[in-house]
């Protein structure tokens, strides 16, 4: 299964000048867990996610003071539509992060996360072997 298959085509995009409030709003009424930040001056999108929101707050910063700018991930990896679900998912745990932003050219097309891979593997009838109880620690 490749990863047009299984990724998001509805895509939250929000700017640099929001602030993690309004982000947090935005992806708590679209339940997702992420948003693609397009900047203008940027190079490429970047990310923001409910994690990058978690450490703020937990920092004590203010999200109604705080903007997506100081916060996001501009460093990103972009997936390829025609990526397996394999090789996302390979790139996931390499690199430790849950989402990926799917680029075809320039273009954002989608975005999948590891909740996408799942429901896809599950839905596709993939099987994950249980550990024997006796072979485990």
């Amino acid at each position: 299964m490749q990863v047009h298959e299984g990724m998001s085509r509805m895509v939250l995009t929000v700017g640099p000048g929001h602030t993690l409030r309004a982000v947090a709003r935005l992806m708590s009424e679209r339940k997702v867990g992420a948003a693609v930040v397009m900047d203008p001056d940027g190079h490429g999108p970047g990310i923001i996610t409910e994690r990058d929101i978690l450490v703020s707050v937990g920092e004590g910063q203010d999200p109604d003071g705080e903007l997506v700018a100081e916060h996001l991930t501009r460093d990103v990896v972009f997936a390829a539509p025609d990526w397996s679900l394999e090789e996302a998912a390979d790139a996931m745990v390499r690199g430790g992060f849950r989402h990926l932003i799917v680029l075809d050219g320039a273009e954002t097309v989608g975005i999948l996360s590891v909740r996408d891979i799942v429901r896809c593997w599950t839905e596709d009838g993939a099987i994950c072997p249980v550990p024997d109880k006796a072979a485990v620690g």
